[in-house]
């Protein structure tokens, strides 16, 4: 069995020789709470499924059901236009799956995520993705890439926030929308349809997240517990809700485009 997730091979391709030094028992805990063996298991049983019918298989592994509210309000799927769909991040795994397998079954197929482009490494996931890496050497490609997929042919499904949602007093929501969505729908046209999914991460998870926030702002040491939380979320049921369309008409200049992204994330909390 070909191996996906490799701890082993990442420190080794970040640290060197000097990988040797880290200790085991860190090593261990790495491999065991981003479920390395369980993943890999998973990723080489659908190794020869693509784009949707891996989204579905991997909610199946999950033993993830799903409800859909306001299926009525998608475009018709022989509509010409091309549409910008917006949800909320309140999961920052099955979330991404679980929209992705509604739109993707909807549309053939025929919609790309706007995502980090670590989840280029998940073959089945990889001909959905428009890879996204705002820093580092690919870091000059990311308005070019952003362009030419608004430009593109296919639907665009993308989380404004950017990180899933923190838990702030006592309240589970996600953070700043980024206005990307609303500059780009604007200038190609693209309406926007926004879409809001129930769920929650632990407790556990919302804690380390806010010290992360506040205290170690340059590492997301959170994101590696995601795997965990996303099965911690084994065997529940989580509801999607699909708004109308909103004209890009709408966003005029009386708001700025960070306005209207606030605006939107409004809306899509309505719609819970």
């Amino acid at each position: 069995m070909e191996k996906t997730i490799d701890i082993d091979g990442i420190l080794k391709g970040k640290m060197g020789k000097k990988s040797r030094w880290v200790p085991r028992p860190l090593v261990w805990w790495l491999k065991h709470i981003v479920h390395e063996d369980q993943i890999n298991e998973h990723l080489w049983n659908v190794r020869d499924l693509k784009g949707t019918p891996w989204l579905k298989a991997t909610l199946d592994y999950l033993k993830v059901n799903i409800k859909v509210k306001g299926l009525e309000n998608l475009p018709a799927k022989d509509d010409p236009r091309r549409y910008t769909f917006v949800s909320n991040h309140p999961l920052g795994g099955i979330d991404g799956v679980a929209i992705g397998s509604v739109i993707g079954e909807h549309y053939d197929d025929n919609f790309r995520y706007l995502v980090n482009d670590l989840l280029m490494n998940l073959p089945g996931l990889a001909p959905l993705c428009i890879p996204i890496n705002k820093t580092g050497k690919n870091g000059r490609d990311f308005p070019a890439m952003v362009e030419a997929g608004f430009k593109g042919d296919t639907h665009i499904l993308m989380f404004p926030a950017g990180l899933c949602s923190r838990k702030r007093n006592g309240v589970i929501r996600d953070l700043d929308w980024k206005k990307t969505f609303i500059t780009k729908s604007v200038e190609t046209h693209r309406d926007v349809v926004p879409i809001h999914i129930e769920g929650h991460n632990s407790n556990f998870f919302y804690r380390l997240s806010n010290i992360c926030d506040r205290y170690v702002k340059k590492v997301n040491i959170a994101m590696l517990f995601l795997a965990d939380e996303m099965y911690k979320n084994t065997g529940h049921t989580f509801t999607i809700t699909i708004g109308k369309p909103i004209p890009w008409q709408t966003f005029t200049n009386e708001k700025t485009p960070m306005e209207w992204a606030k605006t939107v994330k409004e809306q899509v909390y309505k719609l819970q």
